[in-house]
């Protein structure tokens, strides 16, 4: 053989070893589950360990170098609402936090506190008669999400983001794998995407929006732009927004738009503003100082400085922590939330999200130092500020600060249900609970604007901020984590639900997080055994299974009373003829069914509520008419019953209270003759505050 035939010879066979040996690492690289979770938040813990505990295979892929998202990136004073209907894995990760705080020696900077020692959010911190923690330390949470990985040995892979542009790799409506930037393959027979983004969901071509949507696309009043109900963290006063005061021709000061692009209750494109949530300590041994930053801009500031100028004296929140921390969030008009920062954060790359991320670290940095060290700001708030610094025992390998962005919204879940405001005040059903949430439909600032004041000047405003108690905790839908069945058959979202702005408001808490992170691990198992797409899985057989394992799916609201368990005839507001534009109420209780109509105290001219009682026995009835008491209340509301023996007519004070089975309040007698109608109307002309509208009730008179 010619030496040049020979050295082709060997050529070949080295490049076909290449080949091989190439093809063999990226075998290696390929992994192969029942369930992949793609995220690091608490939804992705919970679905793993339920995925787990049904006896599937399971991995965590998640492109964050912790575990936890939030819950272990500093917000430890929980957003938990009613927390009796936190149950399954999301109360075993507050259980585990009790079961840490008993030993002793997690207190190494403070004694442990007596009974309940530290308050909560609505409630004891230390809840030791449920035995379980809602304020904790950030390192104490991971902890617990690293025992329950460790616990039920999941495989994790961290810091592996997604290959958003070519990493998904579908067969129709089935996700077959997914790649990471790394060149790691994970093929799956069922998907979840926990992330706070959506990442998954998005490059899996499932359908989702960014922004608000206006009112009317889904009954809402509460969704859209929001200058009106922006009343809370707003400007005290006069706030100048040029850069000179008074010369429009110098600019406006950073992050100020010239105005508002729509009217309220209008859609946007616009999401509410992230923050850090930042652990701090007055304990000197553990306090590292704010430093000035390098890149500091003190026009950054200036709007802070007018906005203490114009009265402004909280900045954020010193919610107590174990070992003398706090979980400090943002408070009142310009504080740690940098809004209009973020616009771009939902879809962003890779790189532009960290470069957000980074503007909000500069931006919090900044304003903890000016708050202690500029001479403008007064010096019993500097004083106050320079008692406070950066655990030094948190975040350690990110400079004390929390590496984990509190992106409050980003991508949301566009599907066949679309979980909205009228859904959580419960005035439409949600047909298939999965889960519950409780706490307030709240949304942060989105912008800030101009506006003209009162005396005619150019002046700062915040626009977006909504805080409304939904009036009990509410079932969420099964709909709301799966996709259309044309877009995806093997993937469920727990984290950018099927919602509405408002409605993801109050979902977004990390307990419901982690409640609907093992609701959707349990679809998925249910799923995969059955052979099945998520959407055609019969809810009774999930519904027993999540009853099963712990899942609260519904509420009895003491103070929210049905119908039928009043004696007599009742008709609620929702059976009601309404004249005029009423509007829908629900946080004043106790109350019949869902709700009560009130008139805005406003265009009170031709506006009524007509109550048509039919096929009645004859006879003599008492009248009623529900309503809750508040000192807005009108004091003279003319209510009307008519029969054909009898047309009685008096006025109501809504001030007083209703003595009457708790809601009721006696109105007078009539006599209901032989064709047995009977109506009682509440009336809201003339009257000299709200008109309250619940239910009417007759009773017989024996």
């Amino acid at each position: 053989m010619k030496l040049s035939t020979l050295t082709s010879a060997l050529r070949n066979c080295v490049c076909a070893l290449t080949l091989a040996l190439a093809a063999t690492a990226g075998a290696a690289e390929t992994q192969s589950y029942d369930v992949v979770v793609y995220g690091g938040t608490c939804a992705a813990i919970t679905s793993a360990v339920q995925a787990v505990k049904m006896g599937k295979t399971v991995v965590i892929v998640s492109p964050d170098k912790h575990l936890g998202g939030l819950s272990s990136g500093g917000l430890g004073a929980t957003d938990s609402g009613n927390r009796t209907v936190i149950g399954g894995l999301s109360r075993e990760f507050y259980h585990r936090l009790w079961l840490h705080y008993q030993e002793d020696s997690s207190w190494n900077i403070q004694p442990m506190p007596k009974e309940n020692g530290i308050p909560g959010q609505g409630g004891r911190g230390i809840d030791n008669d449920t035995q379980t923690m809602w304020v904790f330390e950030p390192h104490v949470a991971e902890k617990v999400f690293e025992d329950f990985v460790a616990e039920y040995k999941i495989p994790v892979y961290k810091q592996e983001r997604l290959d958003r542009e070519k990493g998904v790799v579908k067969d129709g409506t089935q996700i077959v794998s997914i790649t990471t930037l790394s060149g790691k393959r994970f093929e799956g027979k069922f998907f979840i995407d926990a992330t706070y983004e959506g990442d998954l969901m998005a490059a899996a071509k499932v359908s989702y929006v960014v922004g608000r949507e206006a009112n009317d696309e889904f009954g809402e009043t509460l969704d859209g732009i929001q200058v009106a109900h922006a009343v809370s963290h707003q400007f005290e006063g006069f706030v100048d927004p040029y850069v000179v005061k008074g010369d429009p021709k110098s600019g406006l000061l950073p992050w100020v738009h010239e105005k508002i692009n729509g009217k309220d209750g209008q859609a946007d494109s616009l999401v509410q503003a992230y923050c850090l949530r930042m652990c701090l300590t007055n304990a000197q041994e553990n306090l590292r100082p704010f430093e000035k930053p390098e890149d500091y801009d003190p026009l950054d500031y200036e709007l802070l400085l007018r906005s203490i100028e114009a009265g402004q004296n909280v900045f954020t929140t010193f919610s107590p922590m174990p070992n003398y921390k706090t979980d400090s969030n943002n408070n009142k008009a310009v504080s740690t939330d940098f809004i209009g920062a973020n616009y771009n954060y939902p879809d962003g790359s890779y790189e532009e999200r960290e470069e957000i991320y980074a503007a909000h670290l500069k931006w919090q940095r900044g304003l903890m130092w000016t708050l202690q060290h500029n001479e403008r700001v007064p010096e019993k708030i500097r004083q106050e500020f320079l008692k406070w610094g950066l655990a030094k025992d948190e975040f350690v390998d990110n400079d004390n600060w929390s590496p984990q962005l509190y992106i409050r919204e980003a991508r949301r879940m566009k599907s066949d249900v679309v979980v909205n405001e009228r859904h959580l005040r419960q005035i439409i059903p949600t047909e298939r609970p999965i889960g519950m949430g409780s706490y307030n439909m709240d949304s942060h600032n989105i912008q800030r604007y101009v506006a003209i004041d009162s005396e005619g000047r150019a002046t700062v405003r915040n626009e977006g901020d909504v805080q409304v108690n939904p009036g009990a905790p509410y079932p969420i839908d099964y709909g709301a984590i799966i996709p259309k069945k044309d877009e995806a058959t093997n993937l469920l979202v727990p984290c950018c639900v099927s919602c509405t702005h408002i409605a993801f408001g109050s979902i977004r808490m990390e307990p419901v997080f982690m409640i609907l992170g093992q609701s959707a691990a349990t679809a998925a198992c249910m799923s995969i055994d059955k052979n099945i797409a998520p959407q055609d899985l019969q809810y009774n057989e999930l519904r027993e299974q999540l009853l099963n394992d712990g899942q609260v799916l519904q509420f009895e609201h003491p103070d929210r009373i049905a119908p039928n368990k009043f004696s007599g005839v009742v008709i609620d507001n929702q059976d009601a003829v309404v004249k005029g534009d009423w509007e829908t109420g629900f946080v004043s209780l106790p109350l019949v069914n869902r709700d009560y109509l009130h008139d805005k105290n406003q265009d009170k001219d031709g506006k009524s509520v007509l109550f048509e009682f039919k096929d009645l026995t004859p006879g003599q009835y008492k009248c009623y008419l529900a309503y809750s008491i508040n000192p807005n209340r009108a004091t003279n509301v003319p209510v009307s019953v008519k029969t054909s023996k009898t047309n009685l007519t008096v006025t109501v004070n809504q001030k007083e209270a209703p003595d009457v089975d708790r809601v009721f309040k006696e109105i007078g007698v009539v006599t209901v003759a032989e064709d047995g109608n009977a109506t009682i109307e509440v009336s809201a002309k003339g009257t000299n505050g709200f008109v309250i509208v619940d239910a009417a009730r007759m009773v017989p008179v024996k």
